[in-house]
């Protein structure tokens, strides 16, 4: 597997561990035993991710036509990946309503990819999109483990069918463009980018997908996802981080908005998942400016930075900034585009170099 700057993918999660961690501790062990045997897998599977990086990853043969190659597999409650499969490209929709919602989560990922930038599935040369669902039992998340998708059911206590949101499905896939792209450091700073990265995409691919304007779109990720019982509207809003939840079980959303509140941890990565909410904040910030569609205009200056070359593994969020302006202007000129990214920027106290 080929890599921007010869490093190898990492495993990516949708749910923080620190959400789960919250969970584990709960006193009703409806709560409490779902989330820390997700706990249990997550570990799992990233260290047999490590292994993979060690022996190779299986070579997937690729076809460079403009078309989706996708093919949906079902688990079944078991943890083999991965697992059988049940639904190929072009095969009519089953009666299994998450084999659905995958098999259209990929192909929308697929087309907000090729038709507003041209790139051919997440390597850029028509890799075969995969997913298996129905993954182990309550299990409370997704992830993107460098070759394929896989999604939970939920334990429908806190969080429901993790196909159901489709910039959840958007988000991970994008881990992968990621991955063959700017391949950033899943810590600190650099990996705070990497989840932001995710996100915005995962949300364009969703407003993409319902034909909103960034005015129209909601700017949450994940919305849907949380059960009735949980206080909560989504994992993360991009237009008001930190804001998405505060839960009596899940405690309150700890995003920041702004560098003021920029969080200093050991855990989730250095806060990967915590301070993403910052470069998040910019986006929105540059895309309502904007107006119109999101995909276009920002988003062709965020992916012209992911896609570009010159973005480091090791970049800070200012490494980052200062590469959005200079696409901004070698895109669009010194017009509205320069001026809206250069002040979502400053509006979120990370300055440009």
């Amino acid at each position: 597997m080929t890599t921007h700057g010869g490093f190898e993918p990492v495993f990516c999660t949708i749910v923080p561990p620190h959400v789960l961690d919250k969970l584990a501790q709960a006193e009703d062990p409806a709560l409490a035993g779902p989330a820390r045997r997700t706990l249990q897998r997550d570990a799992f599977e990233r260290t047999q991710r490590r292994l993979t990086t060690v022996i190779g990853a299986t070579a997937v043969a690729a076809v460079a036509d403009g078309k989706p190659q996708r093919t949906v597999h079902d688990a079944r409650h078991g943890t083999d990946l991965p697992g059988h499969k049940v639904r190929g490209e072009g095969d009519k929709p089953g009666k299994d309503a998450t084999v659905n919602r995958a098999y259209a989560g990929l192909g929308a990922t697929f087309e907000l990819l090729l038709k507003a930038y041209q790139r051919d599935s997440i390597d850029g040369n028509g890799l075969p999109l995969n997913a298996t669902v129905h993954y182990d039992r309550e299990y409370n998340n997704a992830f993107w483990n460098g070759e394929q998708m896989v999604f939970g059911d939920g334990d429908g206590e806190i969080f429901l069918d993790f196909t159901i949101p489709i910039d959840v499905i958007g988000h991970e896939l994008v881990h992968g463009v990621t991955q063959y792209t700017a391949n950033l450091t899943y810590f600190g700073q650099p990996g705070a980018l990497n989840e932001s990265v995710s996100d915005v995409f995962g949300s364009l691919i969703k407003q993409y997908t319902l034909g909103q304007t960034a005015a129209e779109a909601d700017w949450l990720v994940g919305a849907g996802l949380l059960a009735p019982r949980v206080t909560g509207k989504a994992l993360r809003s991009m237009k008001e981080p930190g804001t998405a939840y505060d839960d009596d079980v899940l405690g309150k959303d700890p995003q920041p908005a702004t560098m003021d509140d920029f969080v200093r941890t050991g855990r989730d990565n250095g806060g990967v998942h915590i301070n993403s909410g910052i470069p998040n904040h910019a986006f929105y910030l540059a895309a309502t400016a904007l107006g119109g569609h999101a995909w276009e205009r920002a988003g062709l200056i965020w992916y012209d930075v992911l896609t570009g070359g010159e973005l480091k593994q090791q970049a800070m969020f200012a490494d980052f900034a200062t590469l959005t302006v200079k696409a901004a202007r070698e895109r669009f000129g010194d017009g509205e585009e320069l001026d809206a990214v250069s002040k979502a920027w400053e509006q979120v106290g990370v300055r440009t170099l």
